[in-house]
């Protein structure tokens, strides 16, 4: 199973130990922003929570419960962000996509781009057949993303998330394997 993939953007690989100052420097710069959505993203956030991410994604993929991806821009190999998936379900072929990206990297295009090798990597390499991006209804930004990545819409739900301490409606959108054209 390939755990780097590349597009003309973008570079995603499994996360490893080596990334921890680079995603603890892409996190703090980024929580103002960030957290509004990401909690773990938080003003206190360390080098520690860092390292600890890390090595449970690896162990994570390791079991196959989970895969978070490491986003670095193509051409300077900064780390610009994070793509994963989670909440697998493998008896239905199933999982969550989430993404982030570092505050001074956004409306470049990367989340899409990211997104995109992730939702490849989900249906070729494993096989699933829905993937699933649950939004807050204020997250107008990952809404776009979800949109040009080429999910459907499929409706609101209402207080689905649990965001800093409130209950936040959100929108659920869907990407199936059979109508996913694939990377653009």
């Amino acid at each position: 199973m390939r755990s780097d993939l590349f597009n003309e953007l973008v570079k995603i690989r499994c996360y490893d130990p080596i990334d921890v100052a680079l995603l603890f420097e892409a996190a703090r710069e980024s929580v103002t922003e960030v957290s509004r959505w990401l909690p773990w993203c938080h003003p206190e956030y360390s080098m520690e929570e860092s390292l600890e991410w890390i090595l449970k994604c690896r162990r994570f993929w390791g079991e196959g419960l989970e895969y978070h991806f490491a986003v670095f821009d193509r051409d300077t190999e900064t780390l610009v962000g994070g793509v994963g998936l989670n909440q697998l379900d493998s008896m239905n072929r199933l999982a969550n996509l989430g993404y982030w990206v570092r505050t001074a990297w956004t409306g470049r295009g990367v989340a899409t781009a990211a997104a995109r090798l992730a939702v490849r990597f989900a249906f070729e390499e494993l096989g699933l057949i829905r993937l699933e991006i649950t939004v807050a209804l204020r997250n107008a930004a990952s809404q776009r993303v979800a949109e040009k990545v080429g999910a459907v819409r499929e409706g609101l739900l209402r207080k689905r998330l649990f965001i800093n301490g409130q209950s936040e409606d959100a929108l659920i959108y869907s990407l199936l394997a059979d109508e996913w054209g694939g990377p653009e």
